[in-house]
């Protein structure tokens, strides 16, 4: 089981985004879950384009506020900063109760606008920060939240593990990088039952793009987040990897 998902969407971003899709597509990829940045200056026009991606059938889910931390917050956040997420992680800059009151302002934003309130929320660069699994069971804001290792779900506190794959290589070291953890994460996916497709809007025009591509190629079972949670509940078969048969989990594009 293959989820896939396509990152960052604001405004800036949304022309990357109908190019990608129009590429999954291509791909008979469905549904993608896409993450979408509230405070970015969503105008009528984009918000109607996001009731109809939602139409179509994707499922839309909250991804942080601005995607920018106002902030450095100590040597953990430095550190994310300089070697992962640049200058996204906004959640590193807070504490507890910024991040409750963050997620709060991300969930108000689709009822305000008549958008179907997300079941999964995904903390820009999956760094959740300071905040413990009994704040947001008792928050109750979105069933799932996303991190780094997996998806946990918030009315039982599992975490569902599944590695993700990933393909920004905007920078000439994060190629090879990359390609290696990709590698790693195929291999694990068959044990682990599911893995995560994680996408952002330049993917496609970075030196990954044909790995993404293959990797699209190779997984045929596509499923929403949800489908991850009730087959880590139950061990349902559906849960099962399935690599296409023209290539296999080792296969580096």
């Amino acid at each position: 089981m293959a989820l896939v998902s396509l990152h960052d969407l604001m405004p800036a971003t949304m022309p990357a985004v109908r190019r990608t899709l129009d590429l999954l597509e291509r791909h008979q990829v469905h549904p993608v879950t896409l993450l979408v940045v509230p405070g970015t200056g969503w105008d009528a026009s984009g918000i109607e384009e996001l009731r109809a991606f939602q139409r179509a059938g994707h499922v839309l889910a909250g991804h942080g506020w601005r995607h920018q931390a106002e902030h450095i917050r100590g040597l953990r956040h430095r550190l994310h900063s300089l070697f992962l997420s640049r200058n996204v992680a906004e959640h590193l800059a807070l504490d507890a109760d910024g991040i409750l009151a963050l997620m709060h302002r991300c969930r108000d934003w689709f009822e305000a606008h008549d958008l179907a309130p997300p079941n999964l929320y995904v903390p820009p660069a999956w760094a959740l920060g300071p905040i413990s699994t009994a704040a947001l069971q008792h928050a109750r804001l979105f069933r799932q939240v996303e991190v780094f290792s997996g998806v946990l779900d918030t009315a039982s506190g599992r975490l569902a593990k599944a590695p993700v794959l990933g393909y920004e290589a905007d920078a000439a070291l994060r190629v090879p990088v990359l390609r290696l953890w990709n590698a790693l994460g195929r291999r694990r996916a068959t044990a682990a039952g599911a893995l995560r497709i994680g996408i952002h809007p330049g993917d496609i025009d970075h030196p990954l793009g044909a790995d993404l591509v293959a990797d699209l190629k190779r997984y045929r079972r596509f499923a929403d987040y949800s489908a991850l949670r009730d087959s880590s509940a139950g061990g349902s078969e559906a849960a099962r990897i399935t690599p296409s048969a023209e290539h296999t989990p080792e296969h580096t594009p």
